[in-house]
């Protein structure tokens, strides 16, 4: 059923609430995300298999636990977590306990040993696994004005036109301050911290904005919900390790005009917030950070993880025709995973908690590619 949309000038981040997860909101749909758009879940089996390799890593870092947790976040219709589990080798499957968390209605066809929940279980010892959820999660979006000021957007549900609205100010200005500056030293923005504030909290001069970049029209989107999101989720792991994997962007490289956009039926579209489109931005990943921290591209990630797209040999094509097609697709599919400019660019966000870094000696170990294999995160106190 259609949302009713009532023209009505509101924040983007409760517009955007109210269209994804509102009582007729668009992830209330029965085709799931997978009907509009192809995540890593989707593209291959090969993805659920690594992370079920990883899954069996993070066991062994814990000491091989009597109840071993894969929490799958913003799980769709229970496709990653179903893939892992059936992955898993048959003792690790015996201990291991499934965790399917989102706002929608549990599928009728889901295995019944999957545990549906609209918000991540408590002490638990395991994976926390959140692929494309923060992206998601609303932020507000503001706005450079003629006079320098930052001001947070208003839009209209019924058609995404747009106006700005009051000047941003308290945590926001200040999430905003701290990791995407949008005024500079000349131009400081309403709520901007007093000196009283740590200098580790401020940005060096290095990361504030000449005055020729301070611009009307350009635009950020205020992660801070998303760093209590992602603060929230890890604080339900007791040990383990959380991983967040999303389009994501860094304080150096920030995009002048934000990321935010729609998706319908496999193509991007514009952001309308009545319910008919998803509705995402890509993730300041350094924000969302805890300390000890990294983040690694999926590329990256997946080759620590054994995924290989190296295409068989044309031998084999003669010897045995139908394991050649089968290591060709699989090729392709790894391709499509690792792509640069695509899947491959997402970033990994490995974040232990009470163990340490599975996956870090492999990555550190690989010769680094040019667009960065390891980036180390700052360390800062919790949103």
């Amino acid at each position: 059923m259609r949302r009713v949309v009532t023209g009505t000038w509101r924040g983007w981040r409760e517009a955007t609430e109210e269209a994804l997860y509102g009582p007729s909101g668009f992830y209330r749909g029965p085709e799931g995300p997978a009907g509009h758009f192809r995540t890593s879940v989707h593209a291959s089996p090969l993805f659920a298999a690594a992370v079920a390799r990883l899954l069996c890593r993070v066991d062994e870092a814990l000491g091989r636990p009597a109840e071993l947790a894969f929490v799958d976040m913003a799980a769709g219709r229970g496709e990653l977590v179903t893939g892992v589990l059936a992955a898993l080798p048959a003792e690790v499957t015996a201990r291991a306990r499934g965790y399917a968390v989102e706002r929608a209605d549990r599928p009728a066809v889901l295995d019944h040993r999957i545990e549906w929940l609209s918000r991540p279980p408590k002490g638990i010892t395991g994976l926390l696994f959140a692929n494309e959820w923060l992206d998601n999660v609303p932020v507000e979006v503001a706005e450079v004005d003629a006079t320098g000021v930052p001001r947070l957007v208003l839009v209209r549900d019924d058609d995404g036109a747009e106006r700005l609205g009051e000047p941003v100010a308290g945590a926001e200005a200040q999430w905003l301050r701290r990791w995407w500056p949008l005024a500079s030293e000349e131009v400081p923005f309403p709520g901007a911290p007093s000196a009283e504030v740590p200098s580790d909290d401020v940005p060096s001069k290095e990361d504030v904005p000449s005055k020729e970049m301070v611009f009307e029209g350009a635009r950020a989107e205020i992660g801070l919900p998303r760093d209590t999101a992602w603060a929230g989720a890890v604080a339900s792991l007791d040990r383990g390790l959380a991983v967040a994997v999303d389009y994501s962007h860094f304080a150096a490289a920030r995009p002048p005009f934000g990321t935010l956009t729609g998706f319908r039926e496999g193509r991007e579209t514009a952001p309308v917030p009545d319910g008919s489109c998803d509705i995402t931005a890509h993730v300041a990943l350094d924000a969302c950070a805890l300390p000890g921290g990294r983040v690694v591209t999926q590329r990256a990630a997946l080759r620590a993880l054994g995924v290989s797209g190296t295409r068989p040999a044309l031998s084999l094509a003669a010897t045995d025709p139908t394991a050649y097609v089968r290591a060709l697709a699989g090729a392709g599919e790894v391709a499509e995973l690792t792509a640069t400019g695509g899947l491959g660019d997402f970033g990994w966000l490995l974040q232990p908690v009470g163990i340490p870094n599975p996956m870090i000696d492999d990555l550190l170990a690989d010769e680094p590619p040019a667009d960065g294999l390891l980036v180390d995160v700052p360390d800062h106190e919790e949103q």
